[in-house]
């Protein structure tokens, strides 16, 4: 069901009611780990303490409160697993991570409670990301798919003005058990990259990532827009690079990945990235003809 989300300046009695709809919260364990292994490789700086704007982040910043950073995990459904599992996975970066589950559901907060300890903890809340503190990292998977496409950037704008300077927000989508997802990472200024992940064995081509594309972009995957035309030179590439399959899936998707780099798409990361089925590009090369 597609639901619009509620205005921001809505209230009840007086107290701020939190922004957002109840989804339908469908979640599995290890759905979410293509995502959290990007979160944990190539956005790990974000994590560690004592790094600053000179000491070799990417995009100057952020750095750690006292306590570690906190990261949230907004709209972890029905279970809170993917939230106990995104916690587990970060911690191998920084023991001192915390991270925050946010659920509008109240039912799925109280039932989530025995789970806390230290390093975990779980609110009722929405888009408004009622924690103390500021997050280096938002993941929001399979929730702005549920909402109509003029809502995002609202909802973009909300979620970022929470960040701790340098910190991302990561809206995706996924299949039921995480062979194909994509996502984008969006920062105060707007959207920054997207990103495909797909598990070899699980796709004939690689724009079978098309259902699974954020809300965003699900809509502009037709003639004319830039990630239709994305997509359909990576599928060409992945049939160009067939030869190689003799040797591994993974073989011929690197191949495929470094003939689109080649061919002047502006792809970031690069082999070993790529090994993983993993492709991340600039949102200039995909953003709708349409700006919302």
């Amino acid at each position: 069901m597609v639901q619009r989300a509620e205005r921001i300046s809505h209230r009840t009695g007086g107290v701020a009611k939190p922004v957002g709809n109840i989804t339908r919260g469908t979640t599995n364990a290890n759905r979410l780990r293509r995502v959290d292994r990007w979160l944990a490789g190539p956005q790990a700086w974000r994590l560690r303490t004592g790094t600053s704007g000179d000491g070799g982040n990417p995009d100057g910043g952020p750095k750690p409160g006292p306590h570690g950073p906190l990261v949230v995990d907004l709209g972890y459904g029905a279970t809170p697993i993917t939230a106990v599992e995104l916690q587990h996975r970060l911690a191998a970066v920084n023991p001192a991570v915390h991270v925050a589950g946010i659920e509008i559901e109240p039912g799925r907060v109280t039932a989530a409670k025995p789970l806390e300890h230290a390093g975990l903890s779980f609110h009722l809340g929405g888009f408004e990301i009622p924690v103390a503190g500021n997050p280096v990292m938002v993941r929001a998977f399979n929730v702005l798919r549920q909402y109509e496409e003029a809502d995002v950037p609202a909802i973009w704008a909300m979620v970022c003005s929470r960040l701790a300077p340098g910190g991302i927000l990561v809206d995706g989508t996924c299949d039921e058990i995480g062979r194909l997802s994509s996502w984008v990472a969006v920062k105060p200024g707007g959207p920054v990259s997207l990103t495909l992940s797909l598990r070899f064995g699980a796709f004939a081509l690689p724009s079978d990532v098309a259902e699974r594309l954020p809300k965003a972009l699900i809509h502009h995957n037709v003639p004319g827009e830039k990630i239709h035309t994305f997509l359909q030179a990576l599928d060409n590439a992945w049939l160009q690079a067939a030869p190689l399959g003799a040797f591994g899936a993974r073989q011929r998707w690197v191949a495929g990945c470094q003939s689109l780099r080649t061919a002047g798409w502006p792809v970031r990361d690069g082999p070993a990235r790529w090994r993983l089925g993993e492709l991340t590009v600039d949102w200039a090369a995909v953003s709708p003809s349409v700006q919302l």
